[in-house]
């Protein structure tokens, strides 16, 4: 597409300038003196670069930083908390390359004070050019596909949007005949469907949803009107097409918005920064930004966090999760030393737990019941006779969490959201909860607003209200609200744990 091509150029372009706008910047011997009244640049030697010394390298930083930006060149759908991410990792990856070079070839080697301001500059500039550049491209006409299960589901959606479709995506062909033209038709006369002349096609189906056109001989032609859109191809194809369409929205037609299908297309949407929408029908079950809307199609919530403060929030979760880890050390050697001297059995217990959109991920916690004792039906700790006697002091003071913060730390969890529910738990659970999926629109959480009100999945309902409550009033003071209160909390636990 031209679109695309433009975008190429504008990208490649907009961050060859930076890279040597940057470059040339920090060479200057006015950046170099101030630089160096910075604590840990003033230990870093002052050797600035003269323009004709300053080529090669130059050239080297070009070279190297145009090639590891290239995977964002290509106009391809991203949160911008991804863009952001993907940018800085890609300039650290040519740092490194640019460091390496430089220790085998003194040629290619930038002052190391030149090297580190670079880099340290173009983490900023560098992510806010592909930001713009990604909003820009948003301001060209809508690029929507419809995402659907089965055609009827499809036709019925494409009535309801109000903006031009590139195309639909199906599990499947349609199943329609097609006439001379390549549309779907079926001939009509005055009494009814005839077979001369045309292709007779899913009477009832097509009918009820095609549109209708005299062919000029007293016939009717019944259209479908899928015949007009372009099949892009299957559910496993989903990635692939969102990119090479560069899809702006996506409309799902789903006949059950509970099933997996369904929160897999809102979990590839959600990873390619798309918009989904679902029919108002469809509202209970998914986070709704409007939840008053009367718009036949509403558009879901993916992320109910703006990217700033997604980024905030995984700042505090990596700060959090280093800190309890390393405070929590000195105590895991002598908690598993507990558990074996307990009884029989392995120290660490792992479970798969829902995460996103229905995602799994595997949890360890250091063990606490007796070995192959798990049991689907939620039960509070009182009445669990399954509970080793190291395993109700390790539960009572949460120290049976500490190896979840490995999970946090690498991004599987946040400190605080939604507890995260046993896949087969969970399953039993909404068979008894509506609305129970509304809770997989974030992050699972190591605490959260039930957590603190102490209601667990013996309280489902209740559950469901305060992890819904906590998704809509989420930000970072409230995380740091309900960590302070389950600090306190733990605190009073584990005394009067070690006082009984």
């Amino acid at each position: 597409m031209a679109s695309s091509r433009w975008y190429r150029v504008v990208s490649f372009v907009g961050a060859s300038l930076a890279i040597v706008g940057v470059l040339y910047l920090v060479n200057l011997s006015i950046v170099h003196e101030v630089s160096a009244k910075v604590p840990i640049f003033g230990r870093l030697p002052v050797s600035r670069l003269s323009p004709e010394s300053l080529l090669l390298p130059a050239s080297a930083v070009f070279l190297v930083m145009t090639t590891v930006l290239m995977p964002l060149f290509k106009p391809q759908p991203r949160r911008i908390s991804d863009v952001i991410s993907l940018t800085q990792k890609r300039v650290f990856l040519g740092a490194f390359i640019l460091t390496t070079v430089g220790y085998f070839d003194y040629t290619f080697r930038l002052p190391r004070i030149t090297l580190v301001s670079t880099t340290l500059v173009l983490l900023i500039v560098l992510p806010a050019w592909f930001v713009a550049l990604r909003q820009w491209n948003r301001t060209r006409e809508e690029r929507i596909v419809i995402i659907g299960d089965t055609h009827e589901n499809i036709r019925t959606v494409y009535r309801l949007a109000d903006a031009p479709i590139v195309g639909y995506i199906s599990p499947g062909e349609p199943p329609i005949a097609t006439g001379g033209d390549g549309a779907a038709a079926t001939p009509y006369t005055d009494g009814g469907p005839v077979a001369d002349g045309g292709q007779v096609v899913d009477d009832n189906q097509v009918t009820d949803d095609g549109r209708l056109a005299d062919d000029g001989r007293g016939q009717v032609i019944v259209t479908d009107p899928l015949a007009e859109l372009e099949h892009l191809g299957g559910l496993s194809q989903l990635n692939d097409i969102l990119v090479e369409h560069d899809v702006d929205t996506a409309i799902l037609a789903f006949s059950q918005s509970k099933s997996q299908e369904f929160f897999g297309v809102l979990d590839v949407c959600y990873g390619h920064g798309v918009t989904a929408k679902v029919h108002r029908d469809q509202a209970n079950d998914v986070l709704t930004s409007d939840a008053l809307s009367t718009d036949d199609l509403v558009e879901v919530d993916l992320s109910p966090l703006d990217w700033q403060d997604q980024f905030v929030k995984r700042l505090f979760d990596i700060s959090f999760a280093a800190a309890g880890l390393l405070a929590a050390s000195p105590f895991v050697l002598l908690i598993a030393i507990a558990i074996k001297l307990d009884g029989p059995g392995p120290v660490f217990y792992g479970q798969k737990r829902t995460a996103e959109f229905g995602d799994t991920f595997r949890i360890y916690k250091f063990r606490t019941m007796l070995p192959d004792s798990e049991s689907v039906t939620p039960t509070d700790d009182d009445e669990n006779d399954r509970i080793t006697r190291v395993g109700r002091v390790l539960r009572k003071t949460h120290l049976d969490e500490i190896p979840q913060l490995w999970s946090i730390l690498t991004g599987k969890m946040s400190v605080v959201g939604p507890r995260a529910v046993w896949t087969d738990e969970e399953a039993q659970i909404e068979r008894e909860t509506e609305e129970w999926r509304k809770r997989w629109f974030v992050k699972p959480g190591l605490t959260g607003f039930a957590q603190i009100h102490d209601v667990s999945s013996t309280q489902p309902n209740t559950k469901l209200r305060y992890d819904v409550e906590y998704i809509k009033r989420q930000s970072f003071w409230f995380d740091v609200k309900i960590v302070i209160r389950q600090v306190w909390k733990i605190v009073r636990e584990f005394r009067s744990a070690t006082h009984d």
